[in-house]
């Protein structure tokens, strides 16, 4: 398993297939697991056999962080399609009504 645990890096993000990715966020020798945080929050353990099986692939990190917050991207405003506007008025547009 030594080498096993060469491979994995905790604070990098993997993925497996098509599923989403998730994050080592601890590696604990003693019990032989692998602590993982998915995308969405849901943290999981893995047992080093299970973590071969898996053959995870390191991948880049997300580039929101909407999944652990469970927050839709528009929540914070990083969809395309929603037009913001400024709704403080300025003072300068009512100057002629004094």
């Amino acid at each position: 398993m030594q080498g096993l645990t060469q491979n994995v890096v905790v604070g990098e993000w993997y993925r497996t297939g098509t599923e989403s990715p998730f994050e080592v966020v601890a590696l604990d020798l003693d019990h032989e697991t692998i602590e993982v945080q998915h995308f969405d929050g849901t943290v999981e353990e893995i047992d080093f056999d299970s973590w071969a099986e898996l053959a995870p692939k390191p991948t880049a990190a997300p580039e929101d962080y909407s999944g652990a917050m469970d927050l839709d991207r528009e929540d914070y405003g990083l969809e395309p399609e929603v037009i913001r506007s400024d709704t403080r008025d300025n003072p300068l547009d009512y100057i002629d009504q004094l």
